[in-house]
């Protein structure tokens, strides 16, 4: 018998007794139309509406597709929405359970259906990258014939799962994860839909906004929590879902942070701070708390890279490579593995030996430049490459510092009015030490006197 998305069977049971059901099962939308989120991949002649039969009539039919997207976002739904609004004979297949041999059955049986009965066949493969490239080679004469339009569904980077001769025969539809907004709207309709929860519970502002943060995104998470919290608040005899009876289901305690408000800022200053006074175990409180109330990666990420120049700086050079590796790692994977990412920076950094050095310097600097503390650039230091800059002057009388033994020419290189200004004082913590030998010595050797 051929796997269908929902077999014959599936389907009675469902209609006869729907709540029966997860209420992630009977949200699913029926058409393209009640698809939360993907409006991108959902407008007037794209793909996806071409293979449910709009617009798909003339020469050109649909295209094979492969669908790439994180969790719950809703490849697996919009596999669903084609199998029900189709006319096409629909046939599912997982990369887990099946092999080549189901591959084969399935085309074989595309073939007949259509040199039979002239009904042409789509083909759900779930978890495409798990399938091996043997596998996947087996997909492509039916794929470059279109005895049956693929539609494959993947969470790993298809330019690395998915062989190349596949991927050019298909079309690559990239699914964002969703907004909190998207997530808000399915929970509504599931609160007071038919096949939902028909008006049984209400959702209190603080109970939906942590509901949001357990989500992530992820519609399939949502709901389930949803169904979850439901059931617990009605075996109470309640009819609103409290924040404490969803804390109780899903395990999981709600974090007071308001990521537009004062939290917002209040935990990010802790977290530097901690960093700074180098309390590794306080930096990774704060960020835990960041991460659980959803905070976005990339500020994170961003403040790290500020920490390990304004707090660290020279004292371990490393560290901003480490907070600009992390902010690169963050943005190409997510949360949740990006948690990883940000402890493993979090760590180096509150570890590491600090120096505000970087940071005093410029703002000395930037001071002296504000009050007016600036004047014209020595002569022989001025541009001497143009036509000209010799009979003005510039360049004449300038050392070259690598035609020198210890490449080093002591000669004037502040303007007048800052030439004995000393901006950088480095401390001998970690490997600023070295820096610190190294400036003395070089002041030593241009010449300047101590202010």
């Amino acid at each position: 018998m051929e796997p269908d998305l929902f077999t014959a069977a599936a389907e009675e049971r469902q209609e006869k007794d729907p709540a029966g059901s997860p209420l992630a099962v009977r949200m699913r939308p029926r058409t393209l139309d009640e698809v939360v989120g993907q409006q991108h991949l959902l407008k007037p002649g794209s793909p996806l509406r071409r293979l449910v039969g709009e617009g798909a009539s003339g020469p050109a039919g649909p295209s094979s597709v492969i669908l790439w997207g994180p969790p719950g976002t809703g490849k697996t739904t919009l596999a669903y929405v084609v199998s029900k609004a189709t006319d096409k004979r629909f046939v599912e297949l997982s990369a887990i359970t099946a092999g080549v041999k189901e591959v084969r059955a399935v085309i074989d049986g595309a073939r007949r259906a259509s040199g039979g009965y002239g009904k042409e066949t789509v083909l759900f493969l779930d978890e495409i990258h798990r399938f091996s490239k043997a596998q996947q080679d087996s997909l492509l004469p039916a794929v470059e014939n279109r005895w049956v339009t693929l539609i494959a569904a993947t969470t790993e980077n298809p330019y690395f799962s998915v062989i190349s001769p596949l991927l050019s025969r298909s079309l690559l539809l990239t699914l964002e994860p969703l907004t909190d907004d998207d997530v808000r709207g399915l929970l509504k309709r599931a609160i007071t839909d038919e096949r939902g929860l028909r008006d049984a519970v209400t959702l209190p502002e603080d109970t939906e906004e942590h509901l949001l943060r357990i989500a992530g995104g992820d519609a399939r998470r949502a709901l389930t929590a949803l169904e979850a919290a439901a059931g617990a608040a009605l075996d109470k005899g309640e009819t609103e879902i409290s924040l404490a009876t969803l804390e109780e289901t899903v395990d999981r305690a709600a974090v007071k942070y308001d990521r537009d408000g004062d939290q917002h800022y209040d935990v990010a200053s802790a977290l530097i701070k901690s960093i700074r006074g180098s309390d590794v175990d306080a930096a990774l409180h704060y960020l835990a708390r960041m991460i659980e109330a959803g905070e976005d990666p990339r500020f994170i990420a961003r403040r790290l890279m500020i920490s390990a120049s304004e707090d660290i700086g020279l004292a371990d050079p490393n560290a901003l490579p480490i907070a600009v590796a992390a902010a690169q790692a963050v943005a190409m994977i997510g949360f949740p593995e990006a948690a990883l990412t940000l402890s493993h920076a979090t760590i180096a950094l509150a570890l590491a030996p600090k120096s505000n050095s970087a940071t005093t310097a410029i703002g000395a600097a930037l001071e002296d430049v504000r009050k007016g503390l600036a004047g014209p650039v020595p002569p022989h230091l001025r541009d001497s490459h143009y036509r000209g800059a010799g009979k003005l002057g510039h360049g004449q009388g300038y050392v070259y510092p690598h035609d020198l033994p210890e490449g080093i020419a002591a000669q004037q290189y502040a303007p007048d009015a800052l030439k004995d200004r000393e901006y950088y004082a480095p401390t001998r913590h970690g490997a600023e030490a070295r820096y610190a030998d190294a400036v003395e010595w070089t002041r030593k050797h241009l010449g300047r006197r101590r202010t």
